[in-house]
């Protein structure tokens, strides 16, 4: 059975975006946003609208993503109160059981309602959207970090995902963290598009993407890849999704160096950068500085920063790309 698994699931790694470089999106993306009143009462009537008139499934799955996204609002509130349920009930599995079916249901009924939902309602709502246009897709389910995320704490899947099959091949996406993000000052959820959660990188997605089914990692060796693994990993932001097909180096949060080693940060670019665009924030504790970093390379769309420290101390380090936060990693600089 596992080498029928493997045997389908074969060359599976780096099925992104890339693979549709011939594709136009404009006229799917165009009926999504036709489509923008619609109501969730009727869902094979709005898979037909969005799915009908295009003749690719990648075109079709991208009309119903691009739809979800732009009219289904993240309910922050909800989300925290079934994390803060789960976090007391962890302990008790009946009363967890009867937490997540009335969650369940509550979600539908607020997701039909209202067009707000969390996660699962967003990857819910991907999968029979996809379903009803003849499109495998399948719910995936797993643990998320974020910067707000206590890795400390995460002991019970946080988040879900979808996966896709297109022309043979799966491919995954996260339409939650696609379709906006907070307001910093209000908490008040802003749709905010971000197209490199769809069909994005496998071994970009998985830095910060673990599947409780390691299989849906989609990498060539996902029975290697370790939880703990992705637990010491760095921090990246919404933004590395749309500046990076890849990220190489640091492979850790935090790190411990010597004062005047050189340190590597090292990405694969999804477009042109300049080497002025690439800015270090360095924050000691009593001061937060952006600088240039001592040497920047730009060569066949691979990225690589170096810097040395030149004191000893504790320091957080924002990279950052065109003004965008690609990610964050602490150093411990000892002498």
């Amino acid at each position: 059975m596992r080498y029928l698994f493997l045997l389908i699931f074969a060359f599976q790694s780096h099925a992104q975006i890339s693979d549709f470089d011939t594709i136009d999106f404009t006229k799917a993306d165009r009926i999504a946003l036709e489509c923008k009143n619609e109501r969730l009462n009727n869902l094979p009537e709005l898979s037909y609208k969005l799915t009908s008139k295009l003749t690719t499934d990648v075109e079709r799955f991208r009309a119903i993503f691009t739809w979800v996204c732009g009219n289904i609002a993240n309910d922050y509130v909800y989300y925290t109160k079934n994390m803060r349920k789960r976090q007391r009930y962890k302990n008790d599995s009946l009363k967890l059981q009867n937490w997540n079916s009335q969650f369940r249901k509550a979600t539908l009924k607020k997701l039909i309602k209202n067009n707000k939902t969390i996660c699962t309602g967003y990857a819910y709502l991907i999968k029979k959207l996809s379903d009803l246009a003849n499109i495998d897709c399948e719910i995936v389910h797993g643990f998320a970090r974020t910067s707000t995320v206590d890795v400390e704490k995460l002991d019970a899947p946080n988040h879900s995902w979808n996966a896709v099959k297109l022309n043979g091949k799966w491919y995954l996406c996260d339409p939650t963290w696609a379709s906006g993000i907070p307001n910093p000052s209000t908490s008040i959820f802003e749709f905010q598009y971000n197209d490199g959660f769809f069909l994005s990188n496998p071994k970009l997605f998985a830095i910060n993407h673990f599947p409780v089914d390691k299989k849906w990692l989609l990498l060539d060796d996902f029975d290697k890849t370790s939880f703990k693994a992705f637990i010491e990993a760095p921090i990246i932001y919404g933004k590395a999704y749309a500046n990076l097909n890849n990220h190489f180096e640091p492979q850790k949060m935090h790190n411990t160096i010597l004062k005047n080693e050189k340190v590597t940060f090292k990405f694969e670019l999804l477009k042109p950068v300049v080497v002025k665009d690439v800015k270090l924030l360095i924050d000691s504790g009593y001061n937060s500085k952006k600088i240039n970093p001592n040497s920047t390379t730009i060569k066949n769309q691979l990225l690589t920063v170096e810097y040395k420290f030149k004191h000893t101390g504790f320091y957080d380090v924002h990279f950052f790309i065109k003004g965008d936060l690609i990610s964050t990693y602490t150093f411990k600089v000892k002498s």
